[in-house]
């Protein structure tokens, strides 16, 4: 419950002091102003203390006399411009969320409200370039941890009016900053409201990352891909603004939400934009088919040389009988022992030191390359089928943890049912997908439903001027 600022300043001061646990960082300088005794509250390492020094205190303690403290804050409110950010505080949890976002607070004996001056300086990370969506011919800037310098990069690509950015704060004990962007000029009015809802029944005590926001965006029905996005590049994430979706950026995360979110973006770069149209579309279906191979080709192998070995030539079936007849295993049991041992080497790749990296590769090298077809384990056209599987995941990497679960799914399927297994199992992938939706925009646009002028930036890449031309937004495929 919200407790009211008292009158009285020592009481204020102990309350401050009590409610704060007598925390080290909250520094409280007590002073005269005026010729009214006021304090200054601020949260060490979260403020300049050069402009606290030069922009408050300086000029707040040259004040003349003044009669009442009601007087000393219209003063300081009319004539005085000590920071941009002036908010009020009429209550504590309103005071302490200043403070530790970064906020300088006063406080005056005979006031029940507090003023904030934003005088932010705490370390944060430079502007460096995206570690996930790499380009050539891109901007080669990503977002960083600090949410407000996010959203001047978005001003600096759009210097539109349309383009309007809200703050709103989340978690009841973390009090994250998170910014709703939206062109309002093309983003459809109920899928704002239906975000804005969403976000209303957002309980959680702390927003620590976006996968804390994405579950409370999209419906928990047994979708395999998400139907909301992400990325680390704000000129995507204006070009997803452009088309009428909505996007959430989260204070302490280098990520940004889109909402909604299309498969067909899984297979698009920033790139695809600056080559030839005829280049771009090789590109864009040579993704297409490495999501195939990444997700089919083990399970292929499998299905044939288990159960539909006369679709291979003679040639091709001997070889692969001599290789196989060598392993001990099952050639099912190589199968799974090949991907779980990449798993789990790309898995400790990611998550070791660094400067240890190297010692995974050169591990990695000898036991899947070298001893495992030496010591006879492991075949080595299984060994090629399933490097080559893995190389096409890297294509995509945006599907990721789609590609590692959907590949061994259609694994079990080939073994045990050959290609009508695997049929089966990709008619029930699917339906899946084509199921998936955010707030009534499928999720398999423009696909299905199908859309002949959304075509021209999925199966081809049009014409940057006929894209222009064309002032297409997501509201064309709203359900």
């Amino acid at each position: 419950m919200e407790k009211s600022l008292l009158t009285d300043l020592k009481e204020n001061i102990n309350t401050i002091r009590r409610i704060s646990g007598g925390s080290s960082d909250i520094l409280i300088n007590e002073f005269t102003a005026g010729g009214i005794p006021c304090a200054l509250i601020c949260c060490e390492g979260m403020i300049s203390s050069q402009t606290l020094a030069e922009m408050v205190l300086s000029p707040i303690t040259d004040i003349e006399r003044k009669s009442s403290p009601s007087e000393l804050f219209h003063h300081i409110n009319s004539y005085l411009l000590l920071s941009t950010d002036r908010p009020e505080a009429r209550d504590y949890d309103t005071l302490f969320r200043l403070v530790y976002s970064g906020f300088a607070v006063l406080i005056a004996e005979g006031s029940e409200t507090a003023l904030g001056f934003g005088i932010q300086g705490y370390p944060s990370r430079g502007i460096q370039e995206p570690s996930g969506e790499s380009n050539i011919m891109g901007s080669h800037e990503g977002f960083t941890e600090t949410v407000r310098v996010n959203m001047s990069m978005l001003r600096r690509r759009m210097k539109s009016p349309e383009l309007v950015m809200e703050l709103i704060t989340k978690g009841s004990k973390s009090s994250t900053d998170i910014c709703l962007c939206y062109m309002k000029d093309r983003v459809p009015p109920q899928l704002m409201r239906d975000i804005r809802r969403s976000l209303d029944e957002l309980d959680t005590e702390a927003v620590l990352t976006t996968g804390y926001i994405r579950p409370f965006l999209q419906r928990d029905r047994g979708e395999l891909f998400s139907s909301t996005g992400t990325t680390e590049r704000p000129d995507v994430l204006c070009s997803r603004l452009i088309e009428g979706r909505a996007g959430l950026l989260v204070d302490g995360v280098p990520y940004a939400i889109t909402v909604p979110r299309l498969f067909c973006e899984s297979f698009q770069t920033v790139d695809d934009y600056a080559y030839k149209p005829y280049y771009a579309v090789f590109i864009r279906w040579l993704k297409y088919a490495s999501f195939l191979t990444a997700v089919l080709l083990p399970a292929v192998y499998l299905a044939i040389i288990m159960y539909h070995p006369e679709l291979l030539n003679s040639t091709l079936l001997t070889l692969l009988a001599d290789a196989e007849k060598e392993a001990p295993l099952s050639v099912v049991t190589e199968a799974f022992f090949v991907l779980i041992m990449y798993e789990m080497i790309r898995e400790a790749g990611i998550r070791m030191p660094k400067p240890a990296g190297g010692a995974v590769g050169i591990i990695s090298g000898l036991i899947i390359g070298d001893a495992a077809v030496k010591s006879g384990l492991v075949s080595t056209p299984l060994l090629t089928v399933a490097a080559l599987s893995v190389l096409s995941g890297l294509v995509v990497p945006d599907l990721s943890p789609q590609i590692t679960v959907l590949r061994l799914a259609f694994l079990v399927s080939g073994a045990f049912l050959g290609l009508f297994g695997i049929s089966l199992a990709a008619c029930a992938v699917l339906a899946n997908i084509c199921a998936t939706e955010t707030y009534r925009f499928p999720f398999t646009a423009p696909l299905s439903p199908f859309s002949s002028s959304g075509m021209e930036d999925t199966a081809f890449r049009a014409g940057i001027r006929r894209m222009q031309s064309r002032g297409f937004t997501v509201e064309d495929y709203h359900e």
